[in-house]
């Protein structure tokens, strides 16, 4: 292809940028050619980049070789032209387009690259696979739909800057080969070529470091911190991570609730332009799973759970009065208009509960004022009566309900109410329901290592009035943690830290934690707690997870500019790939082939 030299090299405009007030300028453009349209006497390209569209315009009449030279461009090419941008002409204009009133007459062009056939044509909606888009990332990421989630992350990060920085919070990097410490999920580890059989942990979070920085005296601390973890992936889960790693000395819960509260109203008035409506609600971790059977509830809707327990404990019904007397839970939800399910719908959330570990689902339906079908007729007419007012149901609606352990019931019916709702249509799209969860508890009993662990982490400080009960009842104690949820997304989690030595070392050692092991692992730590260190508290919002919010995607993968596959393969690279022989053999390791 034989084209003129354009007599600048420098662009003047991007694609996005001219109007009717540029019309009569002689303009240069850079981009790649996103749709052409071939009208026999003329010849129209949709020019892209990162910044708009711009329609440019090839008049045969005016260069029959400049003409048949655009005609041979395929899409995705990267050209530059120059030319008299002018105002499109009555009955053109475009009022869907930004630069919709303009069009660029060309007088040169340049192609600064070709491309081949793209594998998906880059268009909305995308019609490509999840694992093309990723194999092709570069391609996928071109989408205006893409630039969009790449901006609106930048944005949101930029906001998250601007609101700390003039809290006077400091910026402060921390390291990313780190001592290796249990902290809930595998590390990914890297070994030492310096120090033969010893290695680097890629940190998970840089909980350790920012405990430390309050130490020393920094009072107030921020990092847009990268964290990984080897665990399972899925929609808002990958191995790296991006949090918005946030530290305060001398703050009580309430200081760091109104922080990240204005951090939230930040972000979501620079992406969004949405004044978000502070303080936000408050819930304590015992009441949420009994009214939402979740730690991380959607309170866009309700159906609330039920508990019948009390009602049911003397049943006759035998699967109820059971549950309750094994130290059980009766409880259930009302479906709204449901009362008109065929069997084989309601056999269908059976198996969706089933799934879930339940070992069955008791139903009844609400006609009359009365239960009928399904369990209605183990039940006495008090208990009917008694059942409806508890659930608050009415003509026309379904009961479901649950009977096992506490923990179970809860997690089965919060899934049930979540599944049921969205088949219904109750959980409006456009609500922003943000709510605080606090009092988790400390610790949770593990049956299969018979000991007690960490419900989150184990540098969490108790509650003043649960800290006589570490030792003689650990389960009794609730820690000061808290989490924000928005519309069932838990979208940061934080606690008021232990700052002293002596209450670090009794939570350690409820978890089985000897003080020999403990200083082993965390001595570092223990030791700068005897240097005066404050009091200090913090949370860390997920960006991607936020950001994933902002824009109204489904999945974290499509707000990452490079992420992976959930069994996470990077399908653009080929990581992960085997290392060179020369490389172990350097770093001294060899693997260990899986026996089949």
């Amino acid at each position: 292809m034989k084209l003129e030299t354009l007599g600048t090299s420098k662009r003047t405009h991007t694609c996005g940028e001219l109007r009717a007030g540029n019309a009569g300028e002689t303009v240069s453009l850079m981009g790649w050619v996103h749709r052409r349209r071939d009208l026999g006497g003329l010849l129209f390209i949709d020019l892209r980049d990162r910044y708009g569209t711009t329609q440019i315009v090839f008049h045969p009449e005016t260069d029959s070789a400049l003409f048949d030279a655009a005609g041979e461009l395929g899409a995705e090419y990267v050209i530059a032209i120059e030319g008299e941008a002018g105002v499109r002409p009555d009955g053109t204009i475009n009022r869907d387009m930004p630069t919709g009133e303009v069009e660029v007459t060309v007088k040169t062009m340049r192609v600064l690259n070709d491309c081949q056939t793209p594998p998906f044509v880059l268009e909305e909606p995308i019609k490509a696979s999840d694992e093309l888009r990723l194999e092709y990332r570069y391609l996928d990421l071109r989408r205006p739909h893409m630039q969009e989630r790449l901006l609106a992350r930048h944005t949101a990060a930029i906001a998250a800057r601007n609101y700390l920085a003039n809290l006077d919070f400091l910026e402060i990097e921390t390291p990313m080969l780190a001592k290796k410490t249990p902290e809930g999920a595998r590390d990914f580890i890297v070994p030492s070529r310096v120090h033969p059989g010893k290695v680097y942990a890629l940190p998970q979070s840089p909980q350790l470091y920012k405990q430390i920085l309050m130490v020393s005296g920094c009072d107030k601390y921020f990092q847009i911190a990268r964290c990984l973890r080897d665990e399972d992936l899925r929609a808002d889960r990958q191995y790296e991570h991006t949090q918005i790693d946030i530290e305060m000395s001398f703050a009580t819960q309430d200081d760091v609730f109104t922080m990240a509260e204005g951090l939230m109203a930040a972000m979501w008035k620079a992406v969004n332009d949405v004044d978000l409506p502070t303080p936000f609600p408050r819930l304590p971790y015992a009441e949420a799973m009994a009214r939402f059977g979740s730690d991380k509830p959607d309170t866009r809707f309700g159906m609330e759970i039920a508990d019948v327990s009390g009602i049911v404990a003397e049943s006759e019904f035998k699967v109820f009065s059971g549950a309750v007397a094994a130290g059980g839970s009766v409880k259930c939800i009302c479906a709204p208009g449901c009362a008109s399910w065929s069997r084989k719908d309601i056999d269908n959330h059976e198996e969706l509960v089933k799934k879930w570990g339940a070992k069955g689902l008791a139903w009844a339906k609400v006609e009359r004022d009365s239960l009928t079908g399904g369990i209605s007729k183990f039940l006495s007419p008090n208990e009917a009566t008694a059942i409806m007012d508890a659930a608050k149901a009415g003509d026309g609606d379904i009961l479901l309900f649950c009977a096992d352990r506490t923990k179970l019931v809860h997690d089965v019916l919060g899934r049930l109410r979540l599944a049921v709702g969205a088949e219904l249509e109750l959980i409006p799209a456009d609500k922003l329901n943000f709510l605080w969860v606090t009092d988790f508890p400390m610790f949770a009993w593990n049956d299969d290592t018979d000991s007690w662990e960490t419900e989150h982490h184990m540098f969490t400080m108790p509650r003043d009035e649960d800290m006589e009960y570490l030792e003689s009842d650990p389960g009794r104690v609730l820690g000061q943690l808290y989490d924000l949820v928005l519309n069932g997304v838990e979208m940061a989690s934080g606690s008021i830290r232990i700052h002293r030595r002596d209450i670090q070392e009794r939570v350690m050692a409820v978890v089985g934690m000897s003080r020999e092991d403990a200083e082993t692992r965390f001595g570092f730590l223990l030791k700068a707690f005897d240097y005066g260190a404050p009091p200090h508290g913090g949370i860390a919002p997920g960006l991607d997870r936020i950001v994933m919010m902002l824009v109204g995607e489904d999945s974290i993968r499509d707000v990452i500019a490079f992420p992976k596959t959930y069994k996470g393969i990077s399908l653009m690279d080929g990581s992960p790939s085997e290392p060179e022989p020369e490389v172990m053999k350097e770093i001294g390791i060899s693997f260990v082939e899986e026996k089949k």
